[in-house]
């Protein structure tokens, strides 16, 4: 089944943000459950259900909805989204090892997403690879050095980042 979204039904996804209480998610999975019995297997409300989940603090069942989602077929920044939701779920569930391979595979699929890198740098930073999450970050920050007041120093920030990822090389 594709991703694509009728007018409808992205409308209601939005809607059912905009109604988003973070501090009471039941509403809100109740919500995303009755629109994905609306329409069984679509990938993107099985992902927007795991979402919902995820939000709530309910790891265990995000994960399921975020690997059902994959199975039915993502793709396009839905897939992005669900991989660095998915990865930074495992990383919650202490898999360390399945975070970064989920958030590798993102990597390649979305090479120059910030989102990708940041959700891999938590998983660096967790992996007790702190080197590697900053180098990782440092990555993002520089790619938009322009856009902040770091422009001045994006050559020798890079540098760092290149430093760190290669484990701190002496000379």
């Amino acid at each position: 089944m594709a991703t694509e979204l009728s007018t409808e039904l992205a409308e209601a996804i939005r809607l059912g943000y905009e109604r988003r209480d973070r501090a009471d998610m039941a509403p809100t999975i109740r919500y995303f459950s009755e629109l994905l019995a609306a329409h069984p297997d679509h990938p993107v409300l099985v992902y927007e259900l795991g979402g919902a989940y995820d939000t709530a603090g309910q790891e265990a069942l995000a994960r399921t909805h975020y690997e059902r989602a994959l199975r039915l077929g993502l793709e396009g920044d839905v897939l992005r989204r669900c991989l660095c939701q998915y990865g930074s779920t495992l990383r919650w569930l202490g898999e360390l090892d399945a975070s970064r391979e989920v958030l590798d595979r993102a990597r390649k699929e979305f090479p120059e997403s910030d989102s990708v890198r940041v959700f891999s740098a938590l998983t660096r930073l967790e992996a007790a690879d702190a080197d590697g999450a900053v180098a990782e970050l440092l990555e993002v920050i520089t790619g938009h050095a322009d856009a902040t007041d770091l422009g001045r120093w994006r050559t020798g920030l890079r540098g760092l980042a290149g430093w760190l990822a290669a484990g701190r090389p002496e000379g």
